[in-house]
């Protein structure tokens, strides 16, 4: 008896370790979220773009300062018939041999320094700053979509979760009816006719069932999608969602929309590509300005055919330049005008742009917002609507059992039960999504 004990206990536990193994990671709403903030493809690839931005940003700083380059040249010569009776002169080399195999060299060290072209420089470094802070708000445009897309499809799959519940009362009571039906031919209360009728109800519920659970695990294998999740097992957590949360106070339209004027990154992206524009404007006029740069250099030759030690002729070839450059542009076939005139036509459109962000960020708040009354004021009737069906489909149901109410308004009533519950459903969840987008564009974090 104790080996058999024994037996049972090891499969017990081998049994719920492999239970435990199987079941999947419970996900809440923010652990989504800060997973896809990390993980997201979409992201990495904005922050690898921004990392280039700041790369452009140290090579635009550079060019403030000098160039310097160093070049070196060697040349073997080689003169079959050569004069041996004399030392001859050659390319300013005394030739004290007569090797007829030579040899050659060149040093040289070049700077050239651009002292002034405009401010060319200056506002190209401004430009590339700006545009590394564009590239860093695009990355914050792209998670706050990805944030968005999460939340609708939590908040869906909470609303799923609580549809099924929903569809597996209704099934419930469709069973309570079919097994009363049976009761009632015994009986002779009722035809047989009328009791398939019930059984058909059962089998549609059981049908509806399914469907969702369905829909359930297509959100849910949406959400894991958007997560980049492959190999596996994903399910989420299913906060307690209650009445007070749709009920609560919601925010005005103006409210929302002058924090988000200043908080959300596409409005700031958009101003800031109207700096970059007019700077834009200031490199294009910078290319009918004169423009000042200073050069130098320093050189050296050797040759093998000179009867100088290596070291002196260094010394003696030695040779330097300083220079000052200007360029003056008198006639540039009017590519200066046509550079200023294209980057004003760049800032007109970024203007534009802007305008369309504000009227598109309008928009979407004042869809959230109407979306959030609408549905609260729904929430509203359909929590009333669910009281007075269940107490009518209560009352159909005894006067049926009496025999004083129809199959068909039994079966009416049941309906009438099972959408009011359906519509409250739907409304709650409507609302609380629109409300914690709301709450997102004004700056607020997402909390379920």
């Amino acid at each position: 008896m104790k080996r058999k004990g024994i037996k049972v206990l090891i499969c017990c536990l081998f049994t719920a370790g492999f239970v435990m193994a199987e079941t999947p990671k419970q996900w809440t709403l923010k652990e989504c979220i800060d997973y896809a903030l990390t993980h997201n493809i979409q992201l990495q690839q904005k922050k690898i773009t921004k990392s280039e931005s700041s790369e452009d940003v140290k090579q635009a700083k550079v060019a403030l300062f000098p160039s310097l380059s160093v070049s070196t040249s060697q040349q073997l010569g080689y003169q079959p018939f050569r004069n041996e009776s004399q030392n001859t002169v050659t390319n300013g080399y005394v030739e004290s041999s007569v090797d007829k195999l030579s040899y050659s060299g060149s040093y040289g060290v070049n700077a050239n320094w651009t002292v002034w072209n405009g401010n060319k420089n200056t506002n190209t470094i401004k430009q590339q700053q700006i545009t590394e802070q564009q590239a860093d708000l695009n990355a914050e445009v792209t998670a706050n979509s990805i944030q968005e897309k999460i939340t609708q499809l939590y908040i869906q799959i909470l609303y799923s979760a609580e549809a099924i519940k929903v569809n597996e009362s209704a099934l419930d009571i469709s069973k309570n009816n079919a097994k009363r039906g049976e009761d009632m031919v015994k009986v002779g209360q009722l035809a047989k006719a009328g009791l398939a009728q019930l059984k058909a109800q059962v089998s549609t519920d059981e049908y509806n069932v399914v469907n969702a659970k369905s829909t359930l695990a297509n959100y849910k294998l949406q959400l894991k999608q958007l997560l980049e999740l492959t190999n596996e097992d994903f399910d989420v957590t299913v906060p307690v969602t209650t009445d007070v949360q749709a009920l609560s106070e919601i925010p005005t339209i103006n409210n929302v929309y002058e924090t988000a004027l200043i908080s959300r990154p596409e409005i700031q992206n958009a101003s800031l590509g109207i700096k970059n524009t007019e700077l834009g404007i200031s490199i294009a006029k910078a290319g009918a300005l004169p423009s000042v740069s200073i050069t130098s250099g320093i050189g050296a030759s050797t040759s093998s055919l000179s009867s100088s030690s290596y070291g002196k002729q260094i010394k003696t070839n030695l040779n330097g330049s300083l220079g000052v450059s200007i360029s003056v542009p008198i006639f540039d076939n009017r590519s200066a005008k046509t550079a200023v005139n294209k980057a004003k036509l760049v800032r007109q459109n970024q203007e534009l742009e802007l305008q369309n962000q504000q009227k598109e960020l309008y928009s979407t708040i004042e869809n959230y917002w109407l979306e959030a009354n609408t549905n609260q004021q729904k929430f509203k009737s359909a929590i009333s609507n669910v009281e007075s069906a269940q107490i009518s489909y209560e009352l159909v149901g005894e006067q049926f059992r009496l025999g004083l109410k129809n199959i068909v308004e039994l079966t009416t009533s049941k309906t009438n039960l099972l959408t009011a519950q359906q519509n409250r459903l739907q409304s709650k969840y409507t609302t609380i999504l629109n409300q914690e987008m709301l709450k997102f564009y004004k700056g607020e974090g997402i909390n379920l």
